[in-house]
């Protein structure tokens, strides 16, 4: 080998190297502007609702959550009156459950996190830990696509190593013009598809524009699904540390 060739060669390696480190700086930036457009930059409160549809019953439970940062979360069960009081806690990788009816606070092991969050197509870890989508994965930007007119990139996400991920792969469509996810499917380990998460309801809440409807629709459940709808949501109202506690969570109320 001439040195010219290996010089060019040396050339087209170092650009392989630099662009995906670039495209993959660039994908964990978009994810993380869009977890920051729904959920705040520094923290967030919101009241949702959600109904989850099944064969033969339907039911709705309203909820509060509370966050800062990206490692402290509360939610406080509001309704129905059989699930009223509940609350759950997370800090760092640790999440907690706060039962009034027998008084009680039960710690969540990782084998919990992929459960059903009361019975919907939720998992616990969706409910309460939402912000690993930035910390606990990789990013990849592996396509573009439109969904509903809008431009979107199409993004992959792998879990880091020991990192406490749930899922072993996440899709994220985002908008190109406003960094909104619309659509989102989960794999587990063998990168068998899940379910699948589609926003809709476009509306500008406390100053910026978001989706304030999510369908959770099972891969394997046909006659079932799961929808969120947003009620009020305030972006950046601080509570101190001390707020997500478990002391805290056993007290919990909504206008806290």
């Amino acid at each position: 080998m001439n040195k010219k060739v290996l010089v060019q060669g040396i050339i087209l390696l170092t650009g392989f190297l630099f662009t995906s480190s670039l495209q993959a700086q660039n994908a964990t930036e978009i994810v993380k502007r869009a977890d920051a457009k729904m959920r705040g930059e520094n923290s967030g409160v919101s009241e949702m609702s959600m109904q989850i549809i099944r064969p033969k019953w339907t039911r709705t439970i309203e909820f509060k959550i509370w966050s800062k940062g990206t490692d402290k979360s509360m939610v406080l069960v509001t309704a129905p009156a059989e699930e009223k009081g509940q609350s759950f806690l997370k800090v760092g990788n640790e999440m907690w459950r706060w039962s009034p009816t027998i008084n009680r606070t039960i710690k969540l092991p990782p084998s919990m996190l992929a459960q059903g969050w009361l019975g919907s197509d939720y998992t616990n870890d969706d409910m309460v830990n939402q912000r690993s989508i930035v910390t606990d994965y990789e990013h990849e930007i592996i396509g573009e696509e439109t969904i509903e007119g809008m431009g979107c990139y199409l993004i992959e996400l792998t879990p880091r190593e020991d990192s406490p991920a749930v899922w072993g792969k996440v899709l994220f469509w985002i908008t190109q013009s406003d960094d909104i996810i619309v659509k989102s499917e989960y794999f587990d380990e063998d990168e068998e598809l899940v379910k699948t998460e589609t926003g809709s309801g476009m509306r500008v809440m406390d100053g910026r524009k978001i989706l304030t409807v999510y369908e959770i629709l099972p891969a394997d459940e046909e006659d079932q699904k799961t929808i969120v709808t947003l009620k009020s949501i305030k972006f950046n109202e601080s509570r101190p540390d001390s707020f997500f506690s478990i002391q805290k969570m056993k007290n919990l109320r909504v206008t806290d």
